[in-house]
């Protein structure tokens, strides 16, 4: 179970940005609780608060055990919404606001974010990923990833550089990225989905979940991450929030097992 740092700085890109030292807590907490993986971006910012500042001033230094990972591409505006893609000549520079920001030397995981807020396109990543893996080749980046891809996009990127992970949207409402899923348990590359409790933008819809919820005496959102982390052994979620009450009940996600009548039920909440 990881931790997604979108949520810190804002409920939403265009919300009122949150109180800074509500974030350390949440980040802190996340730690404690046994979170060791943390998706960010620099770009997850309002007004005059940062995630990436805000888990450097929480965590750092951090060690080995824990891998921060980021997200390059997109270009946003005043408004706080992507309006834009990076080209090759620009990542560089935006590879290197992560490590100032995040103030380390070389940045664990970093994705390709491909498009907008809608799903895959399927335009060639070859030219920005090849950009990456030189970055990766000079030290900058250890890990590299891809994000917002269909399989044609995932092959491309392979064929130029290792691909350590993939973070399509994904969750037991959504299930349309089911085939990339599979491939990449295949390949031993890790999947992570975003906005695996929906995002605001599908809501995990609790009534279609309260059989399941009844018997474990959990949330819609614990079920929800439970089914993730059942779809797939490759399968690493990152629910993020601003609250450190939302904290704790996905963190508890981690310790539901469902069972075979669950998975079955489930199965059917699909598209």
């Amino acid at each position: 179970m990881g931790f997604g740092a979108m949520r810190l700085p804002a409920g939403t890109f265009q919300g009122p940005a949150r109180d800074p030292a509500a974030g350390v807590a949440v980040l802190r907490r996340a730690v404690e609780l046994g979170v060791d993986h943390i998706d960010t971006a620099w770009f997850y910012r309002r007004g005059g608060v940062a995630a990436n500042e805000l888990i450097r001033t929480a965590l750092a230094p951090h060690g080995d055990g824990l891998v921060i990972a980021t997200k390059v591409g997109p270009l946003f505006g005043s408004s706080g919404v992507p309006g834009g893609q990076a080209g090759p000549d620009r990542l560089r520079g935006l590879v290197e606001e992560n490590l100032r920001s995040l103030g380390v030397d070389r940045l664990d995981l970093v994705y390709q974010r491909v498009g907008g807020m809608t799903g895959p396109g399927g335009e060639s990543v070859a030219d920005r990923f090849a950009a990456l893996a030189e970055l990766r080749e000079a030290g900058l980046i250890r890990h590299l990833g891809v994000s917002n891809v269909d399989a044609a996009q995932l092959a491309e990127a392979r064929a130029i550089a290792p691909v350590a992970a993939v973070q399509n949207s994904f969750h037991v409402h959504d299930r349309g990225g089911i085939e990339l899923l599979a491939q990449c348990e295949e390949a031993a590359i890790a999947f992570v989905p975003f906005f695996p409790l929906g995002g605001g933008r599908r809501p995990i819809d609790a009534a279609r979940l309260a059989r399941v919820m009844a018997r474990h005496r959990a949330t819609a959102a614990q079920i929800a991450l439970a089914w993730l982390l059942a779809s797939s052994p490759a399968v690493l979620a990152i629910p993020g929030t601003g609250s450190l009450e939302h904290l704790e009940e996905n963190a508890g996600a981690g310790r539901i097992r469902l069972t075979s009548q669950d998975l079955a039920e489930l199965a059917e909440l699909g598209d």
